[in-house]
């Protein structure tokens, strides 16, 4: 966790590829720990196809199948449903906008959104962007991305900078 949040946690990202890791994987973790979902991302790497949201939006029926035997992921049939799904809906909202990058930085006026968080409950469970996000993601067909994951997913992508004052990541990120 510590190496993920020095060097990884908050980076702004405008990479369409790992945007969708990062939804892939703010969806699986949906009522369990990030370090539950961390700690099974490389099986999520290699299970998905790298991410790449163009293999994933054609995997089958069989593919589910496999996918719920491998004890490597977290294996959760709605879980994996909705990442093929959202593969898709990915790949409409790429071909609409040019990139998912263009379209979800939209919601932050394409600049990072920075917080001032003191102490760990000043940290929001929410934020209206994140609300705006998730509520235009789910009109599109998206599963398993609501204002909460989705508030998660900008944070992780840098889209929000969460990173505590007097962290060393803050100015950077």
């Amino acid at each position: 966790m510590i190496i993920y949040h020095d060097t990884e946690w908050g980076i702004p990202t405008k990479d369409d590829r790992k945007l969708f890791e990062f939804l892939v994987l703010e969806s699986a973790q949906a009522g369990l720990s990030w370090k539950t979902v961390l700690h099974k991302r490389e099986n999520y790497r290699a299970a998905f196809a790298h991410f790449d949201a163009h293999k994933v939006a054609k995997f089958t029926k069989r593919d589910v199948a496999t996918l719920l035997k491998n004890a490597g992921i977290i294996r959760n049939r709605a879980k994996i449903e909705a990442a093929i799904n959202n593969a898709a809906r990915f790949l409409e909202i790429q071909k609409e906008f040019g990139s998912f990058a263009t379209y979800s930085w939209q919601f932050v006026h394409n600049k990072t959104i920075t917080h001032t968080i003191k102490t760990p409950r000043d940290y929001p469970t929410v934020i209206p962007e994140a609300e705006h996000f998730a509520t235009d993601l789910k009109r599109r067909g998206f599963k398993f991305l609501g204002p909460t994951t989705i508030y998660a997913h900008m944070q992780a992508v840098g889209m929000v900078n969460a990173h505590m004052v007097g962290c060393f990541r803050r100015k950077s990120c």
